[in-house]
């Protein structure tokens, strides 16, 4: 109670628990007229929990209507009892928002990793165009292996070539018998059966030139 003439006193409303325990409140502040209860009470919101403008325009138009109703009986408790439900209800759109919101992330989410995984769809003209690039590239990549092989052949030295840029191969053989020394073996059986071999005069032979 605020004062006495004129009656004026506060009373603050609470909501029942919401979601995480969380409520919405507000404090009302009535004052008696002369004629009350043949004219309404005044009243007003001094202050207010968890409500936004909208839910305040909506508690104030409540208390408007209420008190109309109920003109020439005693008030206050069917005031307060309105703006209670109207507490509670704002607490369920709450919860009710925050579902929905809540579902539209997980929604949002889903559809993106399904487009991770699917990709984008397959229609004839998209497939045309990947085709076409496609082929582009692969031409592009015979037409490289191409004339790497050709450059490959053009630069394939042949034994003379190789053997006038290094000089050290003239002497490999030569080099290879001094490192091999004694490890090197003769097959003297292959030698043994000389003298049966019938081999011709180098003279008789009609082809043989000395020179």
């Amino acid at each position: 109670v605020l004062s006495e003439k004129p009656t004026t006193f506060t009373i603050t409303v609470t909501s029942e628990a919401g979601e995480n325990d969380e409520t919405v409140q507000t404090t009302l502040k009535f004052t008696y007229r002369e004629k009350y209860p043949d004219e309404t009470p005044l009243y007003e919101i001094v202050s207010q929990e968890n409500l936004d403008d909208n839910d305040v325009t909506d508690i104030i138009k409540l208390l408007e209507q209420q008190a109309e109703e109920n003109l020439g009986m005693v008030m206050i408790f069917t005031l307060v009892s309105a703006v209670q439900e109207k507490l509670n209800e704002i607490v369920d759109q709450i919860k009710t928002r925050r579902e929905e919101e809540k579902k539209q992330k997980e929604r949002e989410a889903e559809e993106e990793e399904k487009q991770r995984f699917h990709g984008t769809p397959v229609t004839i003209e998209n497939f045309l165009n990947w085709k076409a690039k496609f082929d582009a590239e692969l031409l592009e990549i015979k037409r490289k292996k191409m004339k790497e092989e050709e450059q490959a052949g053009k630069n394939k030295l042949s034994g003379k070539q190789l053997f006038e840029m290094d000089h050290n191969l003239d002497t490999s053989d030569i080099q290879f018998l001094e490192e091999a020394g004694n490890s090197v073996e003769v097959d003297e059986s292959l030698f043994q059966e000389m003298d049966d071999l019938e081999l011709e005069d180098e003279e008789d032979d009609p082809d043989y030139n000395p020179v």
